[in-house]
């Protein structure tokens, strides 16, 4: 199976759930044959559970994690999360364009722009040069306005109450 017509989506939001949502798009598209890529901005920091499930459901389903392993401060950034953003952009158009993916997901895009650490130009750009049958997903938070415009969907996390408030960090499983 292939589509036949994509669409641009947008996950985005203070609240917990886009990867997640984006997860289970990807899931859903592996489940009726789709190739789907899941390129990852600043997100380093070790194997999360959606990099295990992807070796089982290869070569439907390819992640690309990049980023390194700490916190980046959009007043003090650092010239190599710059880099490797901008790197992971250029990953992220080959992919988009090579012809071998029905779903690309570009995960925590809207957050290395909203860092600066690549241009929302670029992502317009990507967007404008998609092939018309390859849906793609844009997630993080802090979607600039001009992405959302651009979008076809738009889905707005809301956090009502998280337990991280409460001490409870990421559990393995769960958040990771």
């Amino acid at each position: 199976m292939t589509l036949t017509e994509g669409r641009v989506q947008v996950y985005t939001g203070n609240g917990k759930g886009k990867t997640t949502a984006a997860l289970g798009l990807a899931l859903r598209a592996v489940g009726r044959g789709l190739r789907v890529c899941i390129v990852q901005f600043i997100k380093g920091g070790g194997q999360y559970g959606e990099h295990l499930a992807a070796e089982r459901l290869a070569p439907l389903l390819t992640i690309h994690q990049t980023g390194r392993d700490c916190w980046i401060f959009k007043e003090k950034l650092d010239p190599e999360d710059i880099r490797i953003a901008n790197e992971t952009l250029e990953l992220a158009r080959r992919v988009l364009s090579g012809g071998e993916y029905d779903l690309v997901i570009l995960d925590e895009i809207n957050g290395a722009a909203w860092f600066g650490l690549i241009g929302v130009e670029d992502i317009l750009a990507l967007l404008a040069d998609r092939p018309e049958q390859v849906e793609l997903v844009l997630t993080g938070r802090s979607a600039d306005p001009r992405l959302i415009a651009a979008a076809d969907l738009v889905t707005e996390m809301v956090e009502v109450k998280h337990y991280f408030q409460a001490g409870v960090l990421g559990r393995v499983g769960i958040e990771k």
